[in-house]
Order: structure tokens, then sequence, then C-alpha cells
């Protein structure tokens, strides 16, 4: 039996799907209150500077992955325009219903798909831009959806992945410290819930490093590969091209 880890724990590879729901369906209804309060607010300059270097023009079509509560999408509708389309998909149905409800809320209506990152139901090049915003640490193969991620871009495309990465040095220890001791109380106050944060600490530390996560989208058939470090490495955007 194949195993994979959830946070710190292995588990079954047919587990972590399930269990990684369970987090999602507990904290959805305080996802974008918990974003601001353990970032800071900076979350919206991280995904701010992805829309910003995104390339994506008007009339483009993009799928944004794990498009979670739609901040990423509602930017992306703004750019491709009436001509344009914005896809919003999300294994989870709590998460992207809050989305969904959040994009309407701001007057745009973007198809919605409920599906497997890993698994896409769309076709070859079909797609200018594929983003993915904090999704890839929680999936089971990574490496299946960068190559579906690759499989779906049209030539020329791009594919976008913003992500927690791997924080400079010298600020480990402080970072660990607000992560393993105040993030969880952080998630009992406000969502009541401080394992779903535990969890999500741990899997920040089991997700591939920049230089990893890079050669994980070469070996996907991306070119041109580069990453950007955000807060001193706490996040990076990876960018990489189909030609």
């Amino acid at each position: 039996m194949s195993t994979t880890h959830f946070g710190f724990t292995s588990v079954p590879e047919e587990e972590k799907a399930g269990k990684v729901a369970a987090v999602f369906d507990s904290v959805a209804t305080r996802y974008d209150l918990m974003n601001d309060v353990m970032s800071g607010g900076m979350h919206r300059l991280w995904k701010a500077f992805t829309l910003q270097t995104s390339g994506v023009l008007a009339g483009h079509r993009v799928l944004d992955l794990a498009s979670g509560s739609g901040d990423l999408a509602r930017g992306f509708a703004r750019k491709v325009g009436a001509q344009g389309q914005v896809i919003m998909t999300d294994i989870n149905h709590a998460m992207l219903s809050r989305g969904r409800d959040k994009v309407l809320d701001d007057g745009f209506i973007l198809p919605t798909v409920q599906c497997d990152a890993e698994t896409l139901p769309f076709g070859d090049n079909s797609f200018d831009c594929v983003s993915l915003a904090f999704g890839l640490r929680n999936m089971t193969h990574k490496e299946w959806a960068l190559s579906e991620m690759f499989r779906v871009l049209k030539p020329g495309g791009r594919a976008l992945i913003l992500e927690f990465s791997k924080i400079w040095e010298p600020l480990k220890p402080i970072y660990d410290a607000y992560s393993f001791k105040l993030i969880p109380k952080i998630g009992q106050w406000i969502a009541q819930d401080p394992a779903s944060y535990q969890y999500l600490a741990e899997s920040i530390r089991m997700h591939p490093d920049q230089a990893t996560l890079g050669e994980m989208m070469t070996a996907s058939g991306f070119e041109n590969v580069e990453w950007f470090n955000l807060s001193a490495g706490v996040v990076a955007l990876h960018r990489g091209n189909k030609w």
C-alpha cells in the first residue's frame, strides 16, 4: 500500500484527499478572515503580484485551480474582460461554493467546476493561463497536477503556482515559533479548529522548496521556469511556459 504525507503524518494515498476535504469543509466559512489575520493581509499583495506578472490579456482563457474563495479568479476576470473567460475549479464543494458566491457578489458570472486538479476534465491546449494558488501542497500526486496543467495549456501559455515555500534561513526559528505555537491558537480563537491550522503549518514544511518545485515543473514539460520569493520566501510564485 502506497503512503503519502498528511502534514507530518504518513497516511495511505487513498485517504489523503478525504482528510484534506475535511480540513477545508471545516475552515471554509472563516477562510478569508483567517488568511487576513495569519498573513497580516499580505496574501492580498502576493495575489496582486501574481496577477500583475501573469501576462494575461483581454480575450484570454484562464483556468484557476483550487480557486477557493476566488481572489485570483476575480482579478483575472477583470483582465480578460467580456471577450475572455475565467473558469473556477476546486475539489472542495464548500470552498468552491463560497468562491462562486463572492464572485457573483462582485458582479462576475464565472463558470465553476468541482474537479480534481490531478485529472482535469478539460481538453488539451485549452487555456492561455493556468493558475494554482495555495493548493498544490494539499494534492496527493503533485506531479500529476503539474502534468495536467501543462496538458491543458495552449502552446505559448503560462502556468502560475503561488504557494508557501522555504523561508530565508535566518528567519526560520521565528517563523517556526509563529507557525507551530501561534497559528493553531489563532485557529482556535477564530475558527474553533486548531487541528486544521496545525495541519497547515505541517503541510508547508512537507512541500517542496523553490528549487525542487522548479525541477518538478521542468520535468513536467515546462520551459523557462522561474520563481520569485515573496516575503523572504514565506511564499514563492513559480512561472513556467509551454511552447
